[in-house]
């Protein structure tokens, strides 16, 4: 997932061709998604159309939705080009997020279905106290999303000037301008429903694009694959080490530790991404949401399957040398290696490869923000606003228009902050809120479905603590200072020697919501946690 976006080096390599194709393929898409927005507003008029899109969706469908908001630009550009630098190390994070999925299939899925109506703050409300915990599942939420959202916006804006040719911050500031628009109507206008369906648009866009690189890939080197994977080793200075195992996580007792600490970070707190969370609403039935996740899981691994191809592929085609020459972290990797597979540099195949991936690129960006920013509103008008302000006294029509102004003032928000963040390490960004999903929310989450004696005050320390603590250290960790690739490499006030801090903040937001139920005054009733199991287990009850 580490995606940096120093991709200001090759801008050379983008013609004019490139340019006016990859600006063309993005109207293009861009306007058949806003078809696809206008198109669904007819059926937007309830807080259960706005949040669900009506419950409508098939197994299929919704597992497509889920892999769209899932596979953002970070897993198409950052896996393959770590894996085109690191060899299998940069596989880690493919891996880490199928075992993210598994646990959600696993452990959240169905109960999480059955026992909630709109978000995650409603399966913690069953048996907790609404107030204070609906708060804190808020500010978790909207804190993980707003990093989310700068890590996505950030990059698109630095991704598009490349392809441009524009190293400009004008550019950028356009960009992230346009993305900020278009993500508020896609929102505001289509809810939930035109939201999945632009998901499932770039999710078969995405599946397809891949396909067709990795058989040209493997057409070139005569569908052997050890001769892809020789030539790849041959090219790197690493020799036959670069098909083992340790280039990037093997040096050091540290590195390893970060290694086993991002495993963690991507196992569970995938399980806690509030846009992820939000899809097991969005079917029939829990037996649905089950198969939704299997379907994603599928597909995903069909598609980190081929970035295994094609991040070996750039290592043999285009050279870890030259991979590095244009962006040291790799991020270009695929797009110099859409140009290698569609021909000679200049050609019309290279033309037509480089502008079909780069529109990939853009639209999964815009499919993940439009997302990100449904899951923050459902948080702010449903929790914060219905709940707690209005302590369930609102009617439908006032949290759907409270909604709709939430998700303007989030898009708002998010837009500013992205233009102030634009030097920021996104890699950073990205990191920070995988592991504040997974040290805060996802503890709350399990605690409250399979620990009788949980209580509110467990529940708030556990989603509180395990934000705080994963916040501080990654602030006083070499991501921010200390290292020559941290976001203010000037200065050093690290004292945390990971990049990662999934080690450590996960067991303790599991610790803190431990002693906070210990420590409470609160005597959890029997009978409301019979009965959120027996829902839980059965659907009995469920919306």
């Amino acid at each position: 997932m580490a995606l940096s976006w120093a991709l200001a080096s090759g801008a050379q390599s983008v013609t004019s061709g490139h340019r006016t194709l990859f600006v063309t393929l993005s109207i293009v898409v861009t306007l058949v998604t806003l078809g696809i927005t206008l198109w669904s507003r007819h059926s937007t008029h309830t807080t259960g159309q706005f949040y669900t899109g009506g419950r409508e969706f098939f197994a299929m469908q919704n597992g497509l939705a889920l892999s769209g908001d899932f596979m953002s630009a970070a897993s198409v550009l950052g896996i393959t080009g770590s894996m085109s630098l690191y060899g299998f190390d940069g596989f880690l994070y493919a891996i880490g997020f199928l075992v993210g999925w598994v646990v959600f299939l696993l452990l959240i899925a169905e109960p999480m279905r059955n026992t909630g109506r709109f978000t995650l703050a409603d399966t913690l409300s069953l048996r907790l106290r609404e107030r204070p915990i609906r708060t804190a599942a808020a500010v978790a939420n909207l804190t993980t999303v707003i990093f989310y959202l700068l890590a996505q916006m950030v990059g698109a804006g630095a991704l598009v000037a490349v392809l441009l040719g524009s190293s400009g911050g004008g550019t950028k500031d356009v960009v992230i301008l346009i993305l900020g628009a278009l993500m508020i109507v896609y929102v505001v206008l289509g809810g939930m429903k035109g939201i999945t369906w632009v998901a499932i648009t770039k999710t078969v866009l995405l599946l397809v694009v891949a396909a067709i690189a990795t058989v040209l890939l493997l057409d070139q080197f005569g569908w052997n694959l050890s001769h892809l994977l020789g030539t790849a080793a041959s090219k790197s200075p690493q020799g036959k080490a670069f098909l083992s195992p340790g280039l990037e996580y093997g040096k050091t007792v540290a590195s390893r530790v970060d290694f086993v600490s991002q495993a963690m970070a991507l196992g569970f707190g995938l399980a806690g991404l509030p846009h992820c969370l939000m899809r097991v609403y969005t079917v029939p039935t829990a037996r649905t949401a089950r198969k939704s996740v299997g379907w994603a899981i599928g597909m995903m691994g069909g598609f980190y399957l081929m970035t295994l191809v094609l991040g070996f592929g750039a290592a043999a085609l285009v050279g870890p040398a030259t991979i590095k020459a244009s962006d040291p972290t790799g991020n270009t990797a695929l797009i110099l290696l859409a140009q290698a597979v569609g021909g000679r540099p200049g050609s019309l195949g290279s033309t037509v490869m480089l502008g079909i991936f780069a529109c990939v690129a853009f639209i999964s960006i815009l499919a993940v923000v439009a997302s990100l920013t449904l899951a923050a509103s459902s948080s702010l008008a449903h929790d914060l606003y219905a709940a707690v302000i209005r302590k369930g006294k609102a009617t439908e029509l006032e949290e759907l228009w409270a909604a709709r102004y939430a998700s303007i003032g989030i898009g708002a928000v998010a837009v500013l902050l992205s233009l102030l963040a634009q030097k920021m390490n996104v890699a950073f960004l990205v990191s920070l809120a995988i592991a504040m999903a997974g040290s805060s929310l996802v503890p709350t989450m399990l605690f409250a479905l399979f620990w009788r004696r949980f209580t509110t005050k467990g529940a708030v320390w556990a989603t509180y603590g395990g934000l705080i603590v994963s916040v501080t250290l990654v602030l006083f960790s070499p991501v921010v200072s200390g290292s020559p690739d941290a976001m203010f490499p000037g200065v050093d006030f690290q004292w945390f020697p990971l990049g990662n801090p999934g080690i450590v903040s996960i067991p303790l937001g599991f610790l803190f919501g431990w002693i906070g139920t210990l420590l409470s005054d609160e005597r959890p009733d029997p009978a409301k946690f019979a009965e959120q199991e027996v829902r839980a287990l059965t659907g009995a009850g469920a919306y």
